[in-house]
């Protein structure tokens, strides 16, 4: 599944990293420039084929386990509940996931508004419950007390009936959270649990065999050095969000040089500038639908299914670089990035990156650099200076 997602506090002397295991298919900020200890408490997440990353958390006393997409393009946390009917609506999604049970929990608080969030394949729709919610269980602990989430009763039918995660939590702004709920990591913020500062390191080809089982990290309340090239923040290139919603971002031109492979004439989009957003629960690059075709056709894609492009495997050497521009910078996309090789059984499937998506005024149109552009480097999303950085990664792991 190609997921798309929905539409001042103290520094931590250290953060708290998360660590994304890949599995195969069958306020201020100064303690950010203190050093990080090697020893850092750590949990497992999962990159399931560079298309989901999705990790652990808990909801309620005893802890009930979930994994969930850490999703920077939505702001709500929600979970199956033991109330979904598999037999009424869309609710047979909730079937292959753990489900929230409020009566198992002792520090449960009843809520009951209503809650519906919705996605480019339907709606989920349920209700909202308050428990203590931990997103760092067995790395020494990030509780949010008493946290507003929702209990989900009716999932998007196919999508999330294949989903190998439970639910999603949110790490976008507050002021597009369903009900005004205070997103979790917000509520840590004023809590003084973190800071402003969380940084993902997204590992990308998940699908050759002998790589490292890491498939990516999530750190919390700061950065790990041990991911990127240099120091930070100087060895980082910032760019200013520019509406505090996603985590939208100013950009330029999208380039497709032919480098003779379809013209000798560079294919240039997005004259005049456009908004993108920053979307760790995207899994590819999407942008309008009409310049995406072109893209497409222009590294000599092949239309599929469901907006998804095919590539020709073999090609992939001789394909074209693409530029996308944020604000002044250039980020270059070799086909290593923006095409996703999958294997599975003995075939090989090569997939475009790039997927057209309308998204209507007011809030679009807009570009979303979904995890294949944030696969090629160390990305740090803040709340305190609201920017968003992007440093070298360093060698594979």
């Amino acid at each position: 599944m190609m997921l798309t997602s929905a539409l001042l506090g103290m520094a931590l002397a250290d953060p708290i990293l998360i660590p994304l295991k890949k599995t195969p298919m069958t306020r201020g900020i100064g303690n950010l420039h203190s050093k990080y200890r090697a020893d850092v408490p750590t949990n497992e997440l999962t990159n399931y084929f560079d298309a989901q990353y999705f990790g652990p958390l808990t909801i309620g006393t005893p802890p009930q386990n979930f994994t969930v997409i850490f999703d920077t393009g939505s702001s709500n946390l929600w979970v199956p509940s033991s109330k979904c009917d598999p037999h009424i609506g869309t609710g047979f999604a909730c079937l292959n996931h753990n489900k929230y049970n409020s009566d198992d929990s002792s520090t449960w608080t009843e809520d009951g508004t209503k809650f519906e969030i919705q996605y480019g394949t339907g709606s989920m729709v349920g209700f909202q419950s308050i428990d203590d919610v931990d997103i760092a269980p067995g790395s020494g602990g990030l509780v949010a007390k008493q946290a507003t989430f929702a209990e989900a009763v009716e999932e998007p039918g196919v999508t999330f009936l294949a989903a190998r995660f439970d639910g999603i939590m949110g790490l976008a702004y507050p002021s597009i959270s369903v009900n005004g709920a205070t997103p979790i990591y917000n509520q840590l913020m004023e809590d003084g649990q973190v800071n402003g500062v969380f940084a993902f390191y997204i590992h990308r080809d998940s699908s050759k065999p002998g790589q490292s089982d890491i498939g990516g990290e999530i750190a919390w309340g700061g950065v790990n050095p041990e991911r990127f090239e240099g120091t930070y923040p100087e060895s980082f290139t910032w760019h200013d969000v520019s509406r505090q919603a996603y985590w939208q971002v100013n950009m330029g031109t999208v380039t497709v040089n032919g480098d003779g492979f379809v013209s000798d004439q560079p294919l240039v989009e997005c004259q005049g500038g456009c908004q993108g957003i920053v979307d760790s629960g995207t899994s590819l690059i999407t942008g309008p639908t009409e310049i995406t075709d072109q893209i497409n056709k222009a590294i000599g894609a092949i239309e599929f299914i469901a907006g998804e492009w095919l590539v020709v495997c073999r090609n992939k050497p001789r394909m074209p670089t693409i530029d996308i521009y944020i604000d002044d910078v250039r980020y270059r996309m070799t086909p290593d990035d923006y095409v996703l090789t999958i294997e599975d059984q003995g075939q090989t499937q090569c997939i475009s990156a790039f997927m057209g998506l309308d998204i209507p005024p007011p809030a679009g149109p807009l570009w979303i650099l979904g995890d294949a552009f944030m696969g090629m480097k160390y990305t740090v999303f803040d709340f305190d200076t609201n920017r968003v950085g992007f440093a070298p990664l360093k060698g594979e792991q």
